[in-house]
């Protein structure tokens, strides 16, 4: 879900992102923008289903924003966030279907009920719209997604079975005399680079593709029949109940039709033939173990058949031992010196005659355990420190031309994932540091007042404990005692002018009280003020 931001201060658009706890509303992507017109463009190009804005903003205001909304994105959810308390304002967001009006400023609270209740609402509006739609599927369009399901529990528990007999007679013509069977699974998590790149956002129509492929020839003859199985988000099984002898020759074409249809071949990993149906998922983690022990770095062949033979030898080789020398390079910000760290890495790589899946998954799962080891230690506000795009999984794409696993590819996917947590890492870096140098700003114009941690927390949309830790990170000085030093260094200053009063010095620098004034000079300076003035 994609949430918009629109206001012109740019402060207040951070206060925002900081107050709302976006991982409990699922919300992964947060856009922003300075103005109205701005905001059009980002609409136009994204679609949020959530826009939250200010009204009083330059070259198209709130106003004129909810009216395009209402003609051009009239599903989206909005919400106004304004420092005027007007009447005619809030006319104004109820006449264009505005959910919510809060001023300024923001309370968290309020913040995110309004997210939440429009959240809910859009999605109640979505699932309606889902609904009205598939009335409109006609029941040939829906008998896949049907048969993907049932097949999908008969392999996980073949007992269910005979539940669905009579429906599998009906549907494909399994008798009782057929009284074998054997499972193929073509796997998606490693595919070429075209294939790829051609459905890298259309994961359903891969599968879509893939499957009325498979079928077209496994039904021609009614050898067996392919669907997406929903245990896995990776996996399509071919489920054949004859022809067993002849089923290599067809899987070979199966992959030449997907060739023709998408440029691309797939890798098939076979099970053996397997009493039906009690069989069915000893036949499965077969196909299953001959696809994750094929090795990477060779392609002999596409089909993969199952040997029962001892499992190899694990790898010594672990990301985990270069983890010092990623963290270095990442938090260095510098591309030469991530890439020198990877280049390190994959020399080691090399020296492997044999790398698969299981391989693979290990490596995985020990970099992304140590990005979320890296992200949880430079902020516990991160929450917008998430990367889900598809290149944080960086071996998922990475077959060359003849569909072998390339470590050079992998080399390169590995330096961008790296480079773009750097680059991650250092922008959330800038925008806290920012921050708080508003915040100094602040305190160096307004010393001589009263100021409190909470009026600063007022001022910035942020919480009283986040302004206090961050500020002792950034300039390493606790907030009180900053604002001491500044009032007392005017002070100082001002003890130069022999005219002033020491009570006069006092209410310059924002202290009511002369003796109290007195008592907190001396601590710092080690003399009385009358003391300092006579020396200076």
């Amino acid at each position: 879900m994609n949430v918009l931001i629109v206001d012109d201060e740019q402060h207040v658009r951070d206060a925002i992102k900081l107050l709302v706890d976006w991982d409990s509303l699922g919300i992964n992507t947060v856009l922003e923008a300075e103005n109205g017109q701005a905001a059009i463009a980002i609409v136009e190009q994204y679609k949020p289903e959530i826009i939250m804005t200010d009204m009083m903003m330059p070259i198209k205001n709130g106003v004129d924003l909810l009216e395009w909304l209402q003609n051009y994105s009239p599903c989206s959810k909005k919400i106004v966030i304004s420092g005027h308390d007007d009447f005619e304002l809030v006319r104004n967001t109820i006449k264009f279907g505005g959910m919510d009006y809060l001023l300024k400023p923001i309370d968290p609270d309020q913040l995110n009920e309004a997210l939440a209740n429009a959240k809910d609402c859009w999605e109640k509006e979505e699932l309606s719209r889902h609904e009205r739609c598939k009335q409109n599927i006609q029941i040939n369009q829906s008998k896949p997604v049907y048969w993907d399901k049932v097949l999908s529990n008969m392999v996980s528990e073949p007992n269910y079975y005979s539940s669905i007999q009579d429906d599998l007679r009906s549907e494909f013509g399994i008798t009782e005399e057929m009284k074998q069977c054997q499972i193929v699974i073509l796997s998606i998590d490693m595919m070429e680079r075209v294939v790829m790149n051609k459905f890298a956002n259309h994961r359903v129509l891969l599968f879509f593709s893939l499957t009325n492929i498979c079928n077209e020839f496994l039904r021609k003859k009614n050898i067996g029949f392919a669907f997406r199985y929903w245990n896995s988000d990776h996996e399509i099984i071919l489920l054949c109940w004859q022809g067993f002898d002849k089923l290599n020759a067809l899987l070979t074409q199966i992959n030449e039709g997907i060739y023709a249809a998408l440029h691309g071949r797939f890798d098939f990993g076979v099970g053996t033939v397997q009493l039906f149906p009690k069989g069915i998922q000893q036949s499965y983690r077969e196909a299953q173990t001959a696809l994750k022990q094929r090795n990477m770095l060779k392609k002999t062949t596409w089909l993969h058949g199952y040997e029962a033979k001892d499992s190899p030898l694990p790898i010594n080789l672990h990301l985990t031992d270069y983890s010092e020398k990623f963290r270095l390079a990442v938090w260095s910000s510098n591309a030469d010196e991530i890439h020198a760290a990877v280049e390190e890495w994959i020399r080691a790589v090399k020296q492997i005659p044999v790398i698969n899946i299981e391989q693979l998954d290990l490596w995985w799962h020990e970099y992304t355990v140590l990005r979320s080891k890296w992200l949880r230690s430079l902020s516990s506000d991160n929450s917008e420190l998430e990367l889900t795009s598809e290149k944080d999984r960086f071996f998922t794409v990475l077959m060359d031309d003849q569909g072998r696993f390339s470590i050079e590819l992998w080399q390169k996917e590995l330096e961008e994932s790296l480079l773009a947590l750097s680059n991650l890492i250092t922008k959330q870096q800038h925008r806290e540091k920012n921050v708080i140098y508003d915040v100094i700003q602040y305190i160096e114009n307004r010393y001589q007042q009263e100021i409190t941690l909470q009026d600063i927390a007022n001022q910035f949309f942020l919480s009283r404990e986040y302004i206090s830790r961050k500020f002792k990170q950034v300039t390493g000085e606790n907030l009180s005692d900053y604002l001491v030093r500044i009032r007392i260094e005017k002070a100082k200053l001002l003890l130069l002018n022999p005219n002033l009063k020491i009570s006069q010095i006092a209410q310059m620098v924002g202290y009511a009280d002369e003796k109290y004034f007195s008592k907190v000079f001396k601590k710092m300076v080690e003399q009385s003020p009358n003391q300092y003035r006579k020396q200076n």
